[in-house]
């Protein structure tokens, strides 16, 4: 009878032990890495996701979410993303149009009128084109957040026309769309990287940058700009990414379970940005900052020629279609 009792005790012992082991196995941890600080809508977006999708997955997956570009930068983490070194990001237009050139034609100078604009194109047909060159890189393209509509700062003097650009030292992203729009309004663009952004603006490496509205606040650049144009020259998108590699090893139901958080996490983002323009300019200015607001269809007529260069380029025939498309609108 103890011989039988044992012999129970056993088997049940080595099936919770299995079973343990199955639960384990089924665990899926992956990190999302992005650039912006904490703060930003890109980081709350991204706290969003790893919510949900533990919540939706029955806390199996946990996504460990790093800011601030503690992986790198965007271009690092294009990299990264492609080699399966990275499983998610957050991460910008230019880097990733490096990778995926079609992301490019969304940056055409004065395209979009607002990011609401941009996204009736990037939901629709346009942006399912855009996913389908993003999976041939090996990129999963979960959803296009919202990066705002660009402006320049510096700490010169206050820009009010196109003249006004010339000979300033303007820092851009990794991004070939900005350093064309730079050279076409007569200032010189150098790249660094955003991490480094600040100290670059306060050591008077570069006079200036361009960044939305939510960056310059969220990293504080107020501090060492004092002057603010509202050029709204260009829209970008923050692409929402998972890594193929990684996307191919999900069961069909995590898959699932990622693209609803995704969805989730999108609105909440572009919920967020559309909400922080008006309050921060605000905010801006109660800061000290000297705002202007320059005559947009003289900014436009400087760099049309932009435009002209890359609807003659390698990604011509969807630079046109987008350009059509938002112009139609």
């Amino acid at each position: 009878m103890h011989r039988q009792t044992f012999v129970r005790t056993l088997l049940a012992a080595a099936a919770g032990a299995f079973c343990l082991a199955g639960a384990q196995a089924q665990a899926v941890k992956l990190t999302l890495g992005h650039g912006a600080a904490v703060g930003n809508p890109r980081h709350e977006a991204s706290v969003k996701f790893a919510e949900v999708v533990k919540a939706k997955s029955g806390g199996r997956i946990e996504v460990q979410v790093a800011p601030s570009a503690q992986l790198g930068d965007d271009a690092a983490m294009v990299t990264a993303l492609r080699t399966g070194a990275l499983d998610m990001s957050a991460n910008s237009q230019g880097a990733v149009a490096n990778a995926v050139p079609e992301y490019a034609a969304f940056g055409m100078p004065f395209l979009f009128s607002s990011p609401a604009a941009a996204f009736k194109l990037l939901d629709g047909p346009l942006g399912k084109e855009l996913a389908d060159k993003s999976a041939e890189k090996g990129l999963v393209l979960l959803g296009t957040w919202d990066n705002g509509i660009r402006q320049m700062t510096n700490s010169k003097r206050p820009i009010s026309k196109v003249e006004d650009m010339k000979g300033l030292k303007m820092r851009v992203p990794p991004d070939a769309t900005l350093v064309d729009i730079m050279k076409s309004l007569g200032a010189e663009s150098q790249q660094i990287k955003f991490a480094e952004l600040y100290v670059a603006l306060q050591q008077g490496v570069v006079d200036g940058q361009e960044n939305p509205l939510v960056n310059i606040h969220a990293s504080k650049l107020y501090e060492v700009q004092k002057h603010l144009a509202m050029t709204n020259h260009q829209f970008q998108m923050t692409p929402f990414l998972m890594s193929k590699r990684s996307w191919d090893k999900l069961s069909d139901a995590d898959r699932k379970a990622v693209q609803e958080a995704a969805a989730e996490a999108t609105a909440l983002q572009r919920k967020l940005s559309a909400e922080a323009d008006d309050k921060l300019l605000v905010e801006l200015k109660a800061k000290g900052v000297q705002v202007t607001t320059p005559d947009k269809a003289a900014f436009a007529k400087a760099t049309a020629d932009v435009t002209a260069k890359w609807e003659a380029g390698p990604i011509g025939a969807y630079v046109k279609k987008v350009v059509a498309a938002a112009q139609a609108q």
